[in-house]
Parts: C-alpha cells; sequence; structure tokens
C-alpha cells in the first residue's frame, strides 16, 4: 500500500519580505532618529505691520547680542524673520529681554522651542513629533464667546437686509434699527405698514416672529428673533469663532494647537511650546477684518475733525500717515464675506496688493454697489480688535484696544463683484499680514479669556522623564522576562519588539502626529500587546513540538496563532477607533498611539520574528529548539 509522502517545511521566506523587513527598518531608524536631538530655547523676532528688516536689522541684532555676551547656538535670518538659538534658557530669557528693548515696536520677540534636527536630517524630511501641552510645556486659555453681543449682531445685520426688501417691494419706511434688543421698522402710514408686514413675513418668518405696534406715534413692525434662530447665531458664532482662532494660530506656526469647543460657549486654546503669554495673548486677541465703505463726497472731513463731529449718515476716519477721511456708515460689505485673500504685486504699478474672493451674498452687494456708484470713491477699512495687558498702579490689567485704519480710497471706475484687488499698501510685508489675517477671518462675537494657566517646560521636562522612565521600566521587564521564558526565541521577540518602539515613533514623527502623556500610555500597553502576540506564537510551538518534527513546529506555531493574533488586535483597533471618533484631546491622543502601535506589533511579532527564525532555523537539520 502506497502512502503520500508528507510535506517537506523548510520554513524559509522568499528574498522580497527579507527586502522589506530591512527597508522598513531602515526608515524607521532614519525618521524616529529626529527625536534623538530634542530642542533649543530659542527667540524668533518678527517684523510688524508695514516694517521690513534688512541688513541694518540684522547688524542691530548682532551688535546686541555682542554686546550682552551671548552665547549663540546658530542665528538664522530668513522669510524676512529671525530665529536664534541658544545653549541654555538662561541666555534665551536674558536675549529676548534686551531685544525687545532695543527692537522697540517695530518687531514682537518671542521665546520658541526649535528642533535641533541637523540640516542632512531635516532635508530629507526628518523632523521630531510634536510634544502636547503636558510635555513640552506652554499655555492653556479658556475663552468665553459673548453670545448677547453675537445675538445684536445678529440683528444689525439684518438691518440692511430688511431695508433692502423693503426697497425691493418699493413700501417707503421711515427707519429700520435695532431697540432694546429687537428689531423695529417705522413706517409713514397703516397701509405702509400692512404691505410690509406681508413682504417681511413671507421674507423673515421663519427667523423673526414679527408683531406689529399701531399704537406708537408712528406705526411700526416689531420683529423678535425666533428660539431656534438664536441657537443658530449663537452655534454660527462659537463654530465661527473657533474656525478664526484656529486659522489664525495656524498661520502664524504654533505647532499642533487645540481648539475645541467646551460647553455651549467657551472654547479651550492649548499651545504647546508657547512660553510667551503675553505672545500668546495676542495672537489670540488680535483678529481684523475688513471694511468696505463708500466716502462721503459732500463732506468736509478737515472741518468734522476741527469741530468733532461728523455729519448725519457718516463718521470720521484716518488714513495711516492721518489724513482725516468722511466714510458713510453703510457698510457694503465686511471682513465676513471674504473666502480668500492672497498677496501679489500690481503688474501694472510694480505695488504690493491683495486679491479678494467674496462669498455669494457678497459678491451681489459689491455688484450692486459699485454699478450705481461708478466714478465716486469707496474706502478700505482695517479694523484691528487686540487684547494687551498693562501695568496700573502695580497690577495687571487686560485692556482690549480696536484701531481703525484707511488703507486706501480708490475712485470706482467699473463695476465688479467677488473678485477684486486692494491697492495703496505700504509693503509687500503688510500685503502678506493683510492677506493673513483676512484669511483667519473675522470673529462673530467678542471673546473674554476667564481662566489662563501656563505649563512651564521645566514640568514639561518632569512629564517626559516620568512617561519615558515608565515607558524604559514596563519595556525592561518585559525582556528580562522574555528571556528568561523563551531563552534565544525571547531574544528574538525583544528584538523585534525594540523594532516596534522604533516603528510607532518613526509614524508618528511622519504624521507629524502630537505625543501626550495619554499617548505614552497607548505605547506603554502596545509593548503588551506586543509580547502577547509573540507569548501565543511560543507556547504554540512549544505544543506541536510534542508531536511532530522541529521544522513543522515552527511553522505550525506561526500558522496556527496567527488567527487568534489577528482577532486579538482586530477588535482592539476597533475599540481604538471608536475611542479616535467619539473622544476628545487626550482620549485621542491615547487611540492614535494604540491604533498605530497594533498595526506595527502585527507586522513586527509575525513576519518580523519569523524572519529572524527563518534565518537561524530555517532549511537547517535542527535537534533541539531554544524555546
Amino acid at each position: 500500500m502506497f502512502q503520500n509522502p508528507q510535506k517537506v517545511i523548510s520554513n524559509q521566506y522568499p528574498a522580497w519580505k527579507y527586502l522589506l523587513l530591512v527597508v522598513i527598518t531602515a526608515v524607521g531608524l532614519l525618521y524616529a532618529m529626529p527625536n534623538i536631538f530634542g530642542d533649543d530655547p530659542a527667540v524668533q523676532v518678527s517684523p510688524v505691520k508695514s516694517v521690513q528688516f534688512d541688513e541694518t536689522t540684522v547688524s542691530q541684532v548682532n551688535r546686541v547680542l555682542e554686546d550682552a555676551g551671548l552665547a549663540v547656538k546658530s542665528s538664522v535670518f530668513e522669510n524676512g524673520k529671525f530665529l536664534i538659538r541658544f545653549k541654555n534658557t538662561d541666555d534665551q530669557l536674558k536675549a529676548k529681554s534686551l531685544l525687545k528693548e532695543s527692537m522697540g515696536r517695530t518687531a514682537v520677540v518671542a521665546l520658541n522651542l526649535a528642533p535641533a534636527t541637523p540640516e542632512w536630517l531635516s532635508a530629507m524630511g526628518g523632523q521630531p513629533m510634536y510634544l502636547g501641552l503636558d510635555l513640552r510645556g506652554g499655555v492653556h486659555f479658556l475663552m468665553d464667546v459673548d453670545m448677547d453681543a453675537a445675538i445684536a449682531k445678529g440683528y444689525e445685520r439684518s438691518i440692511d437686509e430688511v431695508k433692502s426688501t423693503l426697497r425691493d417691494v418699493k413700501i417707503r419706511y421711515r427707519k429700520v434699527e435695532v431697540e432694546n434688543n429687537q428689531l423695529e421698522a417705522t413706517f409713514r402710514s397703516i397701509d405702509d405698514l400692512t404691505a410690509a408686514q406681508t413682504a417681511l413675513q413671507e421674507a423673515y418668518g421663519e427667523r423673526y416672529s414679527l408683531t406689529e405696534n399701531t399704537e406708537s406715534a408712528a406705526p411700526k413692525i416689531v420683529m423678535v428673533m425666533t428660539e431656534k434662530a438664536q441657537a443658530e447665531t449663537k452655534k454660527y458664532a462659537l463654530q465661527q469663532n473657533i474656525t478664526t482662532l484656529r486659522n489664525r494660530i495656524n498661520e502664524l506656526g504654533v505647532a499642533e494647537p487645540v481648539i475645541q469647543q467646551q460647553g455651549d460657549r467657551r472654547i479651550v486654546v492649548q499651545l504647546p511650546g508657547v512660553q510667551d503669554t503675553a505672545r500668546a495673548k495676542e495672537i489670540l486677541g488680535a483678529t481684523a477684518t475688513l471694511e468696505f465703505r463708500l466716502v462721503d463726497e459732500k463732506g468736509d472731513p478737515e472741518r468734522a475733525e476741527k469741530l468733532g463731529f461728523s455729519p448725519s449718515g457718516s463718521q470720521l476716519y484716518h488714513f495711516r500717515d492721518g489724513r482725516p477721511i468722511l466714510l458713510k456708515r453703510q457698510i457694503i460689505v465686511s471682513g465676513e464675506s471674504v473666502i480668500n485673500a492672497q498677496s501679489s504685486i500690481d503688474p501694472q504699478q510694480g505695488s504690493p496688493m491683495v486679491s479678494v474672493n467674496l462669498d455669494g451674498a457678497g459678491g451681489r452687494k459689491m455688484l450692486a454697489t459699485t454699478k450705481e456708484n461708478i466714478n465716486k470713491r469707496m474706502a478700505v477699512l482695517f479694523i484691528e480688535n487686540r487684547v494687551e495687558t498693562v501695568e496700573v498702579d502695580g497690577k495687571k490689567i487686560k485692556k482690549r484696544i480696536k484701531t481703525h485704519d484707511v488703507i486706501n480710497a480708490a475712485v470706482i471706475r467699473g463695476q465688479f463683484a467677488d473678485r477684486f484687488q486692494i491697492t495703496g499698501l505700504d509693503s509687500s510685508q503688510e500685503a502678506q499680514d493683510l492677506a493673513l489675517l483676512l484669511r483667519a477671518g473675522a470673529l462673530a462675537a467678542p471673546m473674554e479669556i476667564v481662566e489662563e494657566r501656563t505649563v512651564g517646560p521645566s514640568l514639561g521636562q518632569d512629564n517626559i522623564n516620568q512617561g519615558f522612565m515608565s515607558v524604559v521600566v514596563g519595556f525592561v521587564l518585559v525582556l528580562i522576562f522574555m528571556v528568561w521564558r523563551y531563552k534565544i526565541f525571547g531574544l528574538v521577540a525583544n528584538v523585534a519588539l525594540t523594532l516596534n518602539l522604533v516603528i510607532i515613533f518613526a509614524v508618528l514623527s511622519m504624521l507629524q502626529a502630537t505625543l501626550t502623556l495619554p499617548g505614552i500610555a497607548g505605547i506603554v500597553l502596545t509593548v503588551g500587546m506586543a509580547v502577547d502576540a509573540n507569548v501565543l506564537i511560543f507556547e504554540r510551538i512549544r505544543e506541536e513540538l510534542r508531536n511532530g518534527s522541529i521544522q513543522n513546529a515552527i511553522y505550525s506555531g506561526y500558522e496556527k496563532a496567527f488567527v487568534t493574533i489577528a482577532d486579538a488586535n482586530i477588535t482592539t483597533l476597533l475599540a481604538a477607533i471608536v475611542l479616535f471618533s467619539f473622544g476628545t484631546g487626550p482620549i485621542k491622543g491615547f487611540a492614535i498611539t494604540l491604533s498605530i502601535g497594533i498595526i506595527t506589533s502585527m507586522f513586527t511579532a509575525i513576519l518580523g520574528t519569523r524572519a529572524i527564525i527563518n534565518l537561524m532555523y530555517g532549511n537547517k537539520r535542527v535537534e533541539k529548539l531554544s524555546i
């Protein structure tokens, strides 16, 4: 009787699998390496609006540092800004004070932490992963949005809309204004009121409840925002403020800020790595917008400035050089209608300009205005809001400052809508700053900082040291246990475990993800789960050794344990995905590192260890396994 010969198992991988393992290991080591070098304490010097740094400024900065005898690690002047690195925080703080005193109001001097990654590694895209507020230090703000002001602003936005609606249906009105937190439209006669009631009910019935008042001196319609409309307005104000803050902070280069909603009217802002609290407040408080208004050609701005009051329907403003100008109170469009803004050079005049794109509603208003006002002037009013901390009688108080500057007042040569250019700017830097501020948008409602915390770098370093120590202790204990329990196979598992940590840090660095204390907890958990996979494989090999040859035992141990390992890791990965989807802040950080760790541990525990075992025992006559 003939029997089929038993399948011979050699336990060998094809060359491409070994090559894949080598490539991934090399890439992992390369991109995990930037995390070794840490950060340098640095001072960043940036020009304020309408100022450009030149060779004279470079000499001034170098002279200040040399006279003070400060040890500068490196000084780089790029894109019109200085980044000066120091060897210690004492020199950093001293340099910041000296430069701020020397540069005065022409520059913003801020503390920073700059990655110390070598240039050759940076050129290859190697960057360290970001560290969260709990590790790196920084500032934490809790900001309260003024919802009453948001509602009031909603009423004010509706004034022009209501007037436009009444003009379209040719109904005469005396005035439309906000009184006692409600919108009131006053008419000359009952007939006008009745006709207006129908038109306004049709146009605004979903947002406002309309009530007629015929007992007053002049008949009026009172429009009160519905509860649903108020809720939508508050929600819009909160979301718009979050978007504005995120855009502004991102464009100013703060790495991985946390900006999220808390409750129904508050916003949490965390800025890792920002050591200068005053500078952080400027970033948050200094939001800017534009208003486009027609110039009052009939009024005399010089006389209005001398007398101290403006003609009816107009308001006095000033150009940046101090010249007065009268502008109509009615706003054509504001910064809220700006979709995009890019700085460039005017090809005809060679001067800086900003190209502006408006949304649909803003484009329609601009088209209607320019169509009716050809050969009249339209001014661009730049409004900046910022909060400064000033010292009064030894106490620090917050002061809200609002400035109005007329950038230019140009003659409307032809009608235009949602695309146009702003010229008359002083410099390319001013054009870039203006475009940045416009892209960031305007706050939909004022905000106040109700809570402020500063996490110092020393506290952050303590957290890093403790978190690192927890990983090291857990890692070493696992290494010792694996070698004691599984001998040579335990050493192989330890190599794979080390590779797993390297790849996790490399992936976090390539994704430029933020590592927090909960993230470190996720890495520690991953170490344990990676060992679980090897324990399952090795125990299965032990069982198979009792039933067959050594080569069959190795093959069966990996093949039969794979399903169990996959099931355990997939269910954990699903839980991590749910945590990331529904969690916020620290929970997301934990979920990210856990998810990455699960995927990398599957690779190193199965493919990595088996590749090494195959090289050691594959296609060889083995009498005994050290397991």
